[in-house]
């Protein structure tokens, strides 16, 4: 029922439900370690996607496509625990002519909806958190959390200092890890702490290779997060559509990746050429089956 009244939702909203290859040469739309395996009729390497077709997505943007979705099953090589697993389903939109304000708006009233014709409530009680999605929703800088919560100016402070602040609390993190990775765990300590519903907006450029720049401040992108009972219930942003831009974005990540960062993301030149003949101004956001676990009160894996 929950990912019926998902896509029941979306299409009253006049998008069309598509399906994007789950085999892909490079795995593109999301930081995170893929599946490789090996295609023997082309003989190519070939990862299972870690996004719902996100870059594919953004393609039938480029082709005149306005308002798409999938929902569908994805896969990523990490660790488990309550809230991850390495197979599950998740949903992802692309909405042209809109950006992350827009997509805001549209994903308060999908969760809201969600919330009242599954679960027939608003309010929750999860991990030792209230909220009520009925509510006004709160809007959270990144840095400015991060600051609040551990004095840390991100900006400013240099790796060894969020290593020495990330010890402190008692975080583990991986030697060699950049600084941007190192941000967001610092982030994510500092996540725990809030009830919500709330929006995080405000992220760095370098630790979101795919959203736009905010007009407003060139070192943040126009990024929305939702934070319900201190995790992360979904995740969107107004997509980048200056190829240039991009282009650095990817070799950036490459960089990071060659320093031994397996979730950094490759360069996939295929969409950045894609890029090149004209993507409108593009929302996009997904949500896994984090949240209709979480909507149940059970760990994902059960």
């Amino acid at each position: 029922m929950f990912w019926q009244e998902v896509r029941s939702f979306l299409l009253k909203k006049g998008f069309l439900e598509v399906e994007t290859p789950v085999l892909e040469t490079s795995a593109g739309g999301a930081s995170a370690t893929p599946f490789a395996t090996h295609h023997n009729a082309l003989d190519a390497d070939v990862f299972l996607r870690i996004s719902m077709g996100e870059l594919w997505q953004k393609r039938l943007m480029v082709a005149g496509y306005e308002k798409t979705f999938e929902i569908g099953r994805q896969f990523r090589n990490e660790g488990m625990d309550a809230e991850h697993l390495q197979d599950y389903t998740q949903m992802e939109f692309y909405w042209a002519y809109s950006n992350y304000q827009d997509g805001m708006n549209l994903v308060k009233e999908l969760y809201r909806t969600l919330a009242k014709n599954v679960y027939k409530t608003l309010k929750f009680e999860r991990s030792g958190h209230k909220f009520d999605l009925s509510k006004e929703w709160a809007i959270i800088d990144y840095a400015s959390e991060i600051e609040k919560q551990t004095r840390v100016d991100i900006w400013k402070a240099s790796k060894p200092e969020i290593e020495s602040k990330l010890k402190s609390l008692n975080e583990e993190f991986s030697k060699g890890l950049e600084k941007p990775r190192l941000i967001d765990i610092l982030w994510k300590h500092c996540r725990r702490k809030i009830s919500g519903p709330a929006f995080l907006t405000g992220q760095p450029v370098e630790i979101s290779p795919l959203a736009k720049r905010s007009s407003k401040d060139t070192r943040k992108v126009e990024q929305f997060q939702i934070i319900l009972a201190g995790s992360e219930m979904g995740n969107g942003y107004s997509e980048l559509n200056d190829p240039i831009d991009q282009e650095e974005r990817f070799k950036e990540q490459m960089k990071m990746k060659e320093l031994g960062d397996s979730e950094a993301q490759s360069h996939d030149f295929d969409f950045v050429e894609a890029l090149k003949y004209g993507m409108p101004p593009t929302c996009g956001f997904g949500f896994s089956e984090r949240l209709f676990s979480f909507f149940e009160g059970k760990p994902i894996r059960e």
